[in-house]
């Protein structure tokens, strides 16, 4: 029960933090500021309570912010982890991928290797067509001629 009861105070006083911060760091509290310290200008008489005010309002306000920003950088935080989290299993996933096409890069190397290494043909039948090397310098109708080369 005392948990709940905490964990509850603990979020309403979060956010309240958050919110105070949000205003405080508006440009309407900036405008709301600058006419607050233009007010003694026009009514003299007010300084000494505008004062008293004013220091009131900054020892509220910077413990406020101090809350607020440490909250926000909570979550902050935790999405900075599991974005590292996110990035560390692309990562693995990336290396795996890698692995994977190394092994078929290197069995597609062994191939190609291994296809140059063959005797060249010098005719390749097809059904009933015959190709012939064109760099064979025999004479098709004199059988008896060498290749010259």
């Amino acid at each position: 029960m005392e948990k709940t009861i905490k964990t509850v105070l603990d979020k309403v006083n979060d956010s309240i933090a958050v919110k105070m911060t949000m205003l405080f760091g508006s440009i309407w509290c900036v405008y709301a500021f600058l006419v607050f310290s233009l007010v003694p200008l026009a009514v003299p008489a007010w300084q000494n309570t505008l004062l008293y005010v004013s220091n009131c309002i900054q020892l509220v306000a910077l413990p406020a912010l101090m809350v607020g920003n440490a909250v926000l950088s909570r979550g902050a935080d935790r999405r900075a982890a599991e974005d590292h989290q996110a990035l560390l299993e692309i990562l693995s996933d990336v290396r795996e991928e890698l692995a994977d096409l190394r092994a078929k890069t290197a069995g597609l190397a062994q191939s190609t290797s291994a296809a140059l290494e063959r005797p060249e043909m010098e005719s390749l039948s097809i059904s009933d067509q015959t190709f012939v090397d064109l760099d064979d310098k025999t004479d098709p109708d004199n059988k008896n001629t060498q290749p010259t080369g």
